[in-house]
């Protein structure tokens, strides 16, 4: 099989051991598919951290909503940084000691407590209340800030741990997706074509009416997340691009995942 990382218009990422060389010359260039859900995105932390542990960092990374955040501190920063960003984040978003020992309390006050803190706080680092948002229908408001929540911390938090001029170096290609908030169409945001901000990431991971769309080219746009992980496999498809992609098998599961689909497109 060709090795197709040329079509990224630049070198691929280190690859430190023998099986890590291996798997490059029989499939050629390596693709990670992150798929939204929350907190489902600290698991992504887990798979990443043991493709890096073998030697194999990812030519190109695909990401919606959660998905495209961990895609682009992978992207946006050089491998030796990236699992110290991916913590940075996750350690900054997660409750607070205190709070986290609440889930030693019998039900229901072991969900309690976490979830009004956030429903009333906000994630420190990720969104906090919009008060303005729960005045009622009567308050107008313009359409990058009707949510009930401000993702200006995300905004700021990510500006912090991406290097945007990295991703835009194409060491390592990054591609995320949003939907159409008025029609639902799908539309990808390639770091081959253009020059990717946190704008893109942010309209990735924006969900309405909880988190505010965010308006690229005049369009409003919103999380894909909820959007099947094969409409990921079906954009590496028409991009015909060999590769081997391995995506975490996290959708639709409430116990810890065991698994990640691996494939050839």
């Amino acid at each position: 099989m060709n090795d197709t990382t040329g079509a990224v218009g630049s070198p691929s990422a280190p690859m430190s051991n023998a099986f890590a060389q291996e798997l490059k010359e029989k499939y050629g260039q390596v693709v990670l598919v992150l798929q939204g859900g929350g907190a489902l995105g600290a698991y992504q932390v887990g798979v990443y951290q043991a493709l890096h542990e073998a030697g194999v960092e990812p030519d190109w990374v695909i990401g919606t909503s959660i998905g495209a955040v961990n895609g682009a501190m992978i992207a946006g920063n050089p491998v030796e940084a990236r699992l110290d960003r991916l913590n940075a984040f996750w350690r900054r978003v997660e409750h607070s000691p205190a709070l986290a020992a609440t889930s030693h309390l019998p039900p229901p006050f072991s969900t309690m407590l976490p979830n009004w803190t956030t429903i009333t706080a906000g994630v420190s680092g990720f969104f906090r209340p919009n008060p303005l948002a729960f005045l009622g229908l009567n308050v107008p408001l313009p359409a990058d800030a009707a949510g009930y929540y401000s993702t200006q911390p995300l905004s700021e938090t990510l500006s912090g741990l991406v290097d945007f001029p990295e991703i835009k170096m194409g060491r390592t290609r990054l591609t995320v997706g949003a939907a159409n908030v008025h029609n639902s169409t799908m539309r990808y945001f390639d770091s081959r074509d253009m020059e990717l901000s946190v704008k893109h990431v942010m309209a990735s991971g924006a969900l309405p009416p909880a988190f505010p769309p965010v308006r690229i080219d005049g369009d409003s746009t919103g999380t894909a997340g909820f959007c099947p992980i094969r409409q990921s496999k079906r954009f590496l498809t028409t991009n015909r691009a060999e590769t081997h992609w391995c995506s975490p098998c996290t959708y639709g599961t409430r116990e810890a995942p065991s698994r990640s689909r691996c494939g050839r497109s």
